[in-house]
């Protein structure tokens, strides 16, 4: 218990880290959905997806190939010492090479060159501080790892509401940096200053570490990374491609439209990305004691029981947080993909859960094809669904997508690392939670107080199933 207890303890300090940075972003997007035209906020989004296309690519799997072997190997300063220099090497490189041809690249992505040069500036330093990042992490230091997250989001929003609200409000002067008629500069301006001020955060790193590099264990963390690379990519296709495509087939002010009412799920967002900075490393270094598949057994169950939870919450008070986080009202158009985001991002969660079986038994490579599956399913279905049926086309290829992924994880994992999954309860609270959203949101119109009798219901039944371990858990 106490281990386990260890690691809600662990995952609680990382969640801060993702929840408070993500409410701070909660401040902006009232900000940029009240001063961007959705075409611009459609731009905004542009900007972060091939981000997050290129974070995956620079980092090539190296953060969970240093998780593996860190904790394992005996010479611990020689792979971060290792993975420290790889990482930073191609990072300059990579930065070398594309500034160079930077005119031809951004016309090739279809970006601004203004864009593209702050997009790869800001892609250059958050890479180069993702191993000192996976250092504390790995040595058990989530509080200044949850310090620095926040100093960094902290920063940016500050910024933009100095550019985008202070600025013209008291008619500020800035200069060269005047980009009073293409506003969202001012965000990508805002973050490159943010990853900055994180670079030096985490600068001591690049020159108190002993550099020595090993040839032997690069080649290690290549082999074990490039599969989970090629999943990351794949990742980024099956969150974005909608996102990317949506601009093309219904224009801009849609995809707008679409891509500030998808953050209303980043709650279920926050609760996933904080489970899985506290899973990764207590995964990696618990899977030897023997009741280890017991014990991932067990947060399964609990995080299936709490993310349904989330599910019935946000959406029987989703007119609500409509209201307070995309204050414009020409974006409610696509507030009916919520509910189905919501769950579509519960069933990622519950992948991530799934995934540690072929990450501890260094089977990496099943979710490479686990993400191409995805990937080749949110691609079909995005172009044969959104011409029909629109925006819904978009979250339904979400949903259906990780859901696939979910089973086919699950049955190839029975026979490489069996754990056992409390099946029966984890299905009835994941089909409560639906039954309880859906009815909330599609058959009684969001209506506040039977949403609100659901949220407590649904409460009533998690105590009643669940007190008993509940109070044993609470007292140690």
């Amino acid at each position: 218990m106490s281990t386990l207890k260890r690691f809600f303890q662990d995952t609680f300090i990382y969640g801060l880290a993702t929840v408070l940075p993500r409410l701070m972003n909660f401040l902006l997007l009232p900000l940029l959905t009240g001063s961007l035209a959705n075409a611009s906020y459609s731009d905004n989004t542009t900007f972060y997806i091939y981000a997050a296309f290129f974070n995956v690519l620079l980092t090539y799997g190296m953060e969970t190939s240093f998780f593996r072997f860190f904790s394992r190997h005996k010479e611990k300063n020689k792979v971060f010492s290792t993975a420290f220099i790889s990482l930073t090497l191609t990072t300059i490189f990579f930065f070398a090479l594309v500034w160079t041809y930077n005119v031809e690249l951004a016309h090739y992505v279809n970006l601004k060159l203004r864009y593209f040069n702050l997009l790869i500036s800001v892609i250059a330093l958050d890479t180069l501080v993702v191993i000192p990042f996976a250092l504390l992490r790995a040595t058990g230091r989530p509080i200044k790892f949850s310090i620095i997250k926040v100093l960094n989001i902290g920063m940016y929003v500050a910024l933009n509401y100095f550019f985008l609200w202070m600025v013209p409000k008291y008619n500020i002067s800035l200069g060269f940096l005047d980009y009073s008629n293409d506003l969202v500069t001012y965000v990508f301006i805002a973050n490159l200053i943010a990853s900055l001020f994180t670079f030096f955060l985490l600068s001591p790193y690049f020159f108190k570490t002993k550099l020595v590099f090993d040839w032997g264990i690069l080649k290690q963390f290549l082999n074990y990374g490039w599969p989970i690379m090629i999943a990351g990519l794949a990742y980024v296709i099956n969150e974005n491609f909608d996102k990317w495509l949506l601009p093309q087939l219904l224009g801009k002010d849609i995809n707008g439209a679409y891509a500030a009412c998808y953050k209303i799920a980043v709650f279920m967002t926050i609760f996933i990305q904080g489970f899985r900075l506290g899973a990764e490393p207590f995964f990696f270094n618990h899977a030897k004691e023997k009741n280890a598949k017991n014990t991932y057994a067990l947060i399964m169950k609990y995080f299936v029981v709490l993310g349904s939870l989330m599910l019935v919450f946000i959406v029987a008070y989703l007119h609500v947080f409509k209201e307070l986080i995309v204050t414009n009202p020409s974006y409610w158009v696509a507030i009916d993909i919520v509910p189905i985001v919501l769950l579509a991002n519960l069933m990622l969660g519950i992948y991530f859960n799934l995934a540690y079986w072929y990450k501890l038994t260094d089977k990496t490579r099943f979710g490479m094809y686990f993400s191409i599956l995805g990937a080749v399913l949110t691609i079909g279905l995005n172009y044969a669904l959104i011409p029909v049926i629109g925006l819904m086309g978009a979250a339904y290829t979400t949903l259906i997508a990780y859901t696939v992924m979910v089973v086919i994880s699950y049955l190839i994992g029975r026979k490489h690392y069996d754990i056992p999954y409390d099946l029966k309860n984890i299905g009835i609270y994941l089909g409560l939670g639906i039954g309880f959203a859906f009815s909330s949101f599609y058959v009684f119109d969001n209506n506040l107080i039977i949403g609100s009798l659901l949220v407590f219901l649904f409460l009533g039944i998690i105590y009643f199933k669940e007190r008993k371990y509940l109070s044993q858990f609470l007292q140690r």
